[in-house]
């Protein structure tokens, strides 16, 4: 289900702000909206990818990292 955030919320692959839109599954959407933290989306006009955030995957750089040491 897609929300709208009222309050801000972080986890492992998201990092969301109020005012933005991510797509949650029914049972923690309901957690969310029950909560105080979101609403359901209405639509926002911009398109349904766009309003739709994505998670990034969870990568971890190897950069600065000398796995002889």
């Amino acid at each position: 289900m897609l929300l709208k955030m009222i309050a801000g919320l972080s986890g492992p692959l998201f990092n969301l702000k109020p005012g933005d839109e991510y797509e949650f599954g029914d049972d923690e959407a309901a957690r969310l909206i029950d909560a105080g933290f979101a609403t359901e989306a209405t639509g926002s006009g911009a398109s349904p990818t766009a309003a739709k955030r994505k998670a990034k995957a969870d990568v971890v750089s190897t950069e600065g990292h000398d796995p002889a040491s």
